[in-house]
């Protein structure tokens, strides 16, 4: 019965076979194929789980939900992400992903390189993000041959994608495309040199007329107000 079975930590097998369930299951998910949750769970006791309960294993699903949303990526519908992961579990449930080469972890990296950022966040633009990035709160300063800052690419996509091609500072359409994506700035309305953060609840997407506006126009401050009052994410800081 479930109440003798192991409570103690998993083990690295463990955790291994879990995930390769849950990875069998979120591409039958992707394609939109059928499967059965229970049953999963039900082969996972009857092989390399044989020391856990349903119960530890439906919550062990739950971790690895958590870390799939994290990574920007949509977890699978019915395993709704555990809020508490500790970091030792996260950790090792990432480096079993990354070492499956399951999620392009790279893409996601944060990065001081325009280009770059830039790039990867028109990649992240393409796919679903499921959850609202956290950002960073304070984003590091660092020197080349001008001062620039690292940002999360996940930001700038989800930003876009709130937009939805339609800039939130004037109500206009995107001037033009970018491989085949409306091309709006993302504006810090704190800027990163007055230590602004790099998170959505600082951030607009804008066409270029209003993103320069809101830096050298002489109603720049007015401007700035007015995206504060419209915008229900935006925080002032």
């Amino acid at each position: 019965m479930d109440t003798q079975k192991s409570n103690t930590g998993w083990s690295d097998t463990e955790l291994e076979a879990s995930i390769d369930a849950y990875l069998k299951m979120w591409k039958l998910e992707q394609a939109g194929q059928a499967f059965k949750k229970s049953v999963e769970n039900r082969l996972l006791r009857e092989g390399p789980l044989a020391l856990r309960s349903a119960s530890s294993i439906e919550y062990r699903m739950q971790n690895i939900s958590a870390v799939i949303q994290q990574l920007g990526w949509q977890p699978i519908t019915g395993y709704v992400p555990a809020k508490n992961v500790g970091a030792g579990v996260n950790a090792r449930i990432r480096a079993v992903l990354e070492a499956k080469a399951v999620l392009d972890t790279e893409t996601y990296t944060a990065t001081a390189d325009e280009a770059v950022l830039e790039m990867r966040a028109t990649t992240l633009q393409k796919r679903s993000i499921a959850a609202e990035p956290q950002g960073i709160v304070n984003p590091q300063q660092v020197s080349a041959t001008s001062t620039t800052y690292v940002r999360d690419p996940q930001v700038r996509a989800w930003v876009r994608q709130q937009a939805k091609g339609i800039c939130e500072g004037c109500g206009s359409n995107a001037p033009f495309e970018v491989d085949g994506q409306p091309f709006l700035e993302v504006h810090h309305v704190k800027h990163l040199a007055q230590k602004g953060s790099d998170c959505t609840s600082n951030a607009v997407a804008l066409c270029p007329n209003c993103h320069q506006r809101c830096h050298r126009s002489s109603d720049r401050k007015a401007f700035t107000a007015g995206l504060y009052s419209r915008i229900t994410r935006l925080i002032p800081e």
